[in-house]
C-alpha cells in the first residue's frame, strides 16, 4: 500500500497532466501502449519577471526565427527536421540516437515481450515501424524489464478493486497533508478532501483486510466516491470528453502492472462495451460507486 502511496504522489506531482501520445484505436482487445510521455516534468516553478530581462529574450526570439524547430513539438519517437524551404517536420528518430539508461530502471516492456533499454529506444523503434502490421500492434506494456506476470484468477480479479479504492483515498488524503504551497490540489478539491480527512470514520493507511475493506466501503461509502472520480478526472486529459483512451489510462497502468498482476485484466473488464473507450460509468462501476 505505501508503494502505491508513493507511486500516485510521484505521478500526481507532475499532475498527471503531462501530453500523451494519442494511439488509433485498435480491434484488438487489448488496452494500448502506456505512453510514457505521463511523467514529463511541468513547468518549472522558478519563475522570471518578464521585462528585466529583454535583451535575453529577444536573443531567444532570434534563435527561433533561425531554428523553427526549436519550439515544434513532435510526437514520442518522433524529431523535428527542417526540409530544404527551412520548414519544420517531424520525422522518426533513429534509436541508436537514444541517450544510453542510467540502469534497469530506465527499461520499458514492450507488447512484444521485448525488454527496450528507455522509453526512447520503445517509441524510436515503433515509428520506424509505422504503417506495418507489427507496428500496429506494438504498444508499451509496462514499466520496467519484461518479466513474467502471472495470470489474474476471478477472485483475485474481485479482491482489485477493493485495494484500489483505499488507496486512492489515501493518496489524496496524503496530498491534502502535503499540499501546502505545491497546487496538487485546486481549492474546490481541497475543500472535498477535507471532509474526508476529518471524518472520524476515516479508516486510516495502513495494511487492512480485505474484509475490512468491504466493510468500510460498505459503511462508508461516500468517502470513496470522490477520490474515484478524482482520479478519473486526472486522467481524462487529452481530450476532456468523458471517456478514458488507453492512452489517457496509461500514466496509472503502466507503473502498476509490476505490482499488481490483475491491473491489464481489470481494465479491459472495466470496457464493459468493448469499443476501447472507458467512460466514466463504466469507471465508477468497476470501483462499485453507482451515483
Amino acid at each position: 500500500m505505501r508503494v502505491w502511496i508513493v507511486f500516485l504522489l510521484c505521478l500526481a506531482g507532475h499532475a498527471f497532466a503531462a501530453p500523451t501520445e494519442e494511439e488509433p484505436v485498435v480491434e484488438e482487445q487489448v488496452i494500448e501502449e502506456p505512453v510514457v510521455e505521463e511523467p514529463e516534468m511541468g513547468s518549472n516553478p522558478v519563475q522570471v519577471e518578464v521585462g528585466e530581462f529583454d535583451e535575453a529574450i529577444e536573443v531567444v526570439e532570434d534563435v527561433a526565427a533561425e531554428n523553427p524547430c526549436l519550439n515544434y513539438h513532435c510526437k514520442k519517437g518522433k524529431v523535428c527536421e527542417v526540409d530544404d524551404s527551412n520548414t519544420p517536420m517531424c520525422v522518426c528518430q533513429d534509436p541508436s540516437t537514444c541517450p544510453p539508461a542510467d540502469g534497469e530502471f530506465e527499461h520499458v516492456c514492450g507488447t512484444d515481450n521485448k525488454t527496450y533499454d528507455s522509453s526512447c529506444h520503445f517509441f524510436a523503434t515503433k515509428c520506424t515501424l509505422e504503417g506495418t502490421k507489427k507496428g500496429h500492434k506494438l504498444h508499451l506494456d509496462y514499466i520496467g524489464p519484461c518479466k513474467y506476470i502471472e495470470p489474474c484468477l476471478d477472485n483475485e480479479l474481485n479482491e482489485f478493486p477493493l485495494r484500489m479504492r483505499d488507496w486512492l483515498k489515501n493518496v489524496l488524503v496524503t496530498l491534502y497533508e502535503r499540499d501546502e504551497d505545491n497546487n496538487m490540489l485546486n481549492e474546490k478539491q481541497k475543500l472535498r478532501v477535507k471532509k474526508i480527512y476529518e471524518n472520524e470514520k476515516r479508516l486510516q493507511a495502513g495494511e487492512h483486510s480485505l474484509d475490512l475493506l468491504a466493510h468500510d466501503f460498505e459503511k462508508n461509502y461516500n468517502m470513496y466516491i470522490f477520490p474515484v472520480h478524482w482520479q478519473f478526472g486526472q486522467l481524462d486529459q487529452h481530450p476532456v470528453d468523458g471517456y478514458l483512451t488507453h492512452s489517457e489510462l496509461a500514466p496509472l497502468r503502466a507503473p502498476l502492472i509490476p505490482m499488481e498482476h490483475c491491473t491489464t485484466r481489470f481494465f479491459e473488464v472495466c470496457d464493459a462495451d468493448s469499443d476501447k473507450y472507458i467512460a466514466l460509468e463504466e469507471w465508477a462501476s468497476c470501483f462499485g460507486i453507482k451515483e
